[in-house]
């Protein structure tokens, strides 16, 4: 388990994280998202003991990670997949790791096959990789150790879709066995799809957290789908007797309620849809609200003036 206490980093007047506190549980991949230059990358230096902060703690299985012995053997860091000796190969990067960790050489040709190194690739010097393959290198130097907590910072930049795919799997497969994931990205939709849980940042603060429901719900008065049918008058009249909201949308109906429940008032009333699917613009719209002031380019309709929210499910 990660837990981030108060954390709080000044460079002179500028305040680049100001008191940050959250938890990351074991068994759960937890996002740690915000636009660029927000914080995240501080946080997470401040956490491995790169940074020093001014104020706060950050503990991981409940020790300082200064205190942690052999802490590649408990702790996978991906802070930046860049930072390997460029003169190095592939192969020397994890083998250098895995003497430094006390590991049988024959863990490298593990971590290589894990990540989709070829042999040729593995013995190519990494200033010749691409941004996806020093990734794949960065995610088999982080998992080397057999750890037990993943801290990883954009790890998703420069891989192709089916990388990202690979990815995705690895983390949820690490969490399932009783891992803790502490993810941070930009990329709001790719991190919806595995985070158990979402924490937003901007300008050095957490601005919500929570689960991907309770955050959803706090978007915008809750659930939200979009529901349409062979006879729109029927569906409305179903939707009525059930007490649901709604409001026309298009051929159909916005209705605030999850798919499921609307589902199931068009099943009992024998009613034959033509779509149904949960509304957009939920966690996205909530993220694009609440970091609005950070954005260079703020969407339409969303405010950048102070009065924007600055308070989600949980700040």
């Amino acid at each position: 388990m990660i837990k981030v206490q108060g954390l709080s980093k000044s460079y002179g007047q500028f305040q680049a994280v100001d008191d940050v506190t959250f938890t990351a549980q074991a068994g759960r991949v937890t996002g740690f998202l915000g636009p660029n230059g927000a914080g995240k990358s501080t946080v997470m230096r401040m956490m491995v003991g790169l940074t020093v902060p001014t104020s706060g703690t950050a503990t991981i299985g409940g020790h300082r990670y200064a205190d942690i012995p052999n802490p590649g053997r408990h702790v996978g860091l991906l802070l930046d997949a860049s930072a390997q000796h460029g003169g190095r190969t592939g192969r020397e990067v994890l083998t250098l790791s895995a003497r430094t960790m006390g590991l049988p050489a024959s863990r490298v040709d593990e971590m290589l096959e894990l990540v989709g190194l070829s042999g040729s690739e593995s013995k190519r010097r990494v200033k010749n990789y691409s941004l996806g393959m020093r990734q794949r290198l960065g995610i088999a130097n982080a998992l080397l150790g057999d750890p037990s907590v993943l801290i990883l910072d954009e790890p998703a930049n420069g891989l192709d879709p089916a990388g990202i795919h690979w990815m995705r799997g690895l983390l949820t497969g690490f969490a399932a066995e009783g891992g803790a994931v502490l993810l941070s990205s930009h990329l709001l939709n790719e991190v919806e799809l595995i985070a158990d849980e979402m924490i937003l940042i901007g300008r050095g603060k957490i601005v919500a957290q929570g689960d991907k429901q309770s955050l959803a719900n706090s978007a915008g008065g809750g659930p939200a789908t979009l529901v349409a049918g062979e006879q729109p008058g029927a569906l409305g009249d179903a939707l009525t007797r059930a007490g649901l909201a709604f409001a026309p949308a298009g051929s159909g109906f916005r209705v605030q309620a999850q798919p499921i429940e609307v589902g199931r008032v068009a099943q009992q009333a024998n009613l034959v849809l033509a779509d149904l699917r949960p509304a957009e613009g939920g966690l996205e719209q909530l993220f694009l609200t609440l970091t609005a002031d950070t954005q260079r380019d703020a969407p339409a309709g969303v405010s950048t003036s102070p009065s924007a929210p600055t308070q989600g499910a949980e700040a």
